[in-house]
C-alpha cells in the first residue's frame, strides 16, 4: 500500500492537536491539522499581514529554525508524512525534518520541551505550493511529532500517515467496533470512490453531511461496488451496522456482507479471491438516511476482514463491526 492510504494519525477529527510552536506570527499552528488543503483569498489581510490558511512564522533574522509540536490523535507507527505548502509560494520553508516521541497521555508543555525526540525524517528539501510526500518506516510507535522547518516560513497542512498501535492483550474479550479507525481498522481497497473517500467509512461518530461518507459514481454497466475492510484485529462478530446517513437519493438499493479469516493476507490475495469468503449477511434491502443494524449474522467468526458489497452503487456513510477481539 502507498503510505497515503494509511490513516492520518494527526487529523483533528481523530483528536490530533498542534500543541506548541516557537512562532506563529502570521498564521496559527492550529491550521496545520484542519481538513482540506487550504484556501487562498486574494486581498484578505490581518493586522499582521497577509491572511494565510496554514501555519506561518515571521522572517527569521537570527540563527536556528522554527518548529511545531503535534499530538497525534492516534498512537501509531509512522509510514509517511505529507508536508503541504499549498498557496505558499515565496514564503515556504527551504526544507523540513520530523522528530517523534512516545509519551503518556496528558504530557505537559514542559515535558514536551525536554522530551527525548527521535529523528524519523532527516532534513528534506521542500517545494512551494506542493504536496511534499516523504515515506517513513518506524519500528516503534509515537504519540507526538515535531515538525522542524528551516529556517522559517509557511506550511498549509501536515498529514502524518501510519498504522494504529493498540494493546490487544488489554482489550481482548471487550465488545468493540473492530472496524473503527481508532481500533486499527483500515479500508484496504474499494471498487470506486469518485464522490467520497473510503476512509470515511470507519471514522468516529455519524457523518456530518453527504460528503463525509464513501460514495461511488453512478454505475452504467453490470456488476456492483464493494469495499474490503481489514479489522483492527481478528475477532468474533456480534453486530454489523451499515449507516446511510445523509444519503437520500443516492443510497445503495441493497447490500451484502462477507468475511474471511486471513490475518496478514496480502491485498492481492483478497482482491483475487485467494481467501475463503463467508457470507455474514445475504443481500438485504437498504433505506435512505438510516442506520441499519444487523445482529442475525449467518456466521460469527473469528474473522479478520470484511467485504461490503453494495448493489448497484451509491453511498454509505459508516460501517461498524461490533465484536470481541481474540486474545493475542
Amino acid at each position: 500500500m502507498e503510505f497515503t492510504e494509511f490513516p492520518d494519525l494527526a487529523a483533528a477529527r481523530l483528536g490530533g492537536r498542534a500543541l506548541l510552536a516557537n512562532d506563529e506570527f502570521f498564521a496559527p499552528r492550529t491550521n496545520l491539522l484542519k481538513p482540506g488543503s487550504g484556501i487562498f483569498i486574494p486581498g484578505k489581510f490581518t493586522a499582521r499581514g497577509k491572511w494565510m490558511d496554514g501555519w506561518e512564522t515571521r522572517r527569521r533574522r537570527t540563527p536556528g529554525h522554527d518548529w511545531c509540536i503535534v499530538r497525534l490523535g492516534l498512537r501509531g507507527r509512522l509510514r509517511g508524512v505529507d508536508v503541504d505548502t499549498n498557496h505558499f509560494i515565496g514564503n515556504f520553508p527551504e526544507s523540513c525534518s520530523l522528530d517523534g516521541c512516545d509519551l503518556p497521555a496528558g504530557a505537559s508543555s514542559a515535558t514536551l520541551r525536554r522530551a527525548r525526540w527521535t529523528e524519523v525524517l532527516p532534513k528534506q528539501v521542500l517545494q512551494g505550493d506542493s504536496r511534499n510526500l516523504f515515506p517513513i518506516e518506524t519500528a516503534s510507535p509515537f504519540t507526538h511529532v515535531r515538525l522542524n522547518i528551516y529556517p522559517d516560513g509557511g506550511v498549509a497542512r501536515l498529514r502524518v500517515h501510519g498504522e494504529v498501535e493498540l494493546d490487544w492483550r488489554r482489550l481482548a474479550g471487550k465488545l468493540l467496533d473492530l472496524a473503527a479507525i481508532g481500533q486499527g481498522g483500515l479500508v484496504i481497497a474499494v471498487s470506486d470512490e469518485h464522490f467520497g473517500s473510503r476512509e470515511n467509512l470507519l471514522m468516529p461518530g455519524r457523518a456530518s453531511n453527504m460528503g463525509d461518507g464513501w460514495e461511488t459514481r453512478r454505475r452504467r454497466g453490470p456488476g456492483h461496488d464493494w469495499a474490503i475492510v481489514k479489522l483492527g484485529t481478528s475477532g468474533r462478530l456480534e453486530r454489523i451496522e451499515v449507516d446511510t446517513n445523509h444519503f437520500k437519493g443516492n443510497y445503495p438499493d441493497s447490500c451484502e456482507i462477507e468475511a474471511c479469516l486471513a490475518p496478514g493476507a496480502a491485498r492481492s490475495a483478497l482482491l483475487e479471491n485467494r481467501v475463503s469468503w463467508t457470507e455474514l449477511l445475504p443481500q438485504t434491502k437498504l433505506s435512505a438516511h438510516k442506520r441499519h443494524s444487523f445482529s442475525k449474522l449467518l456466521a460469527r467468526g473469528p474473522f479478520s476482514h470484511l467485504r461490503l458489497n453494495i448493489f448497484p452503487d451509491g453511498g454509505v456513510s459508516r460501517l461498524r463491526a461490533h465484536g470481541r477481539a481474540l486474545a493475542p
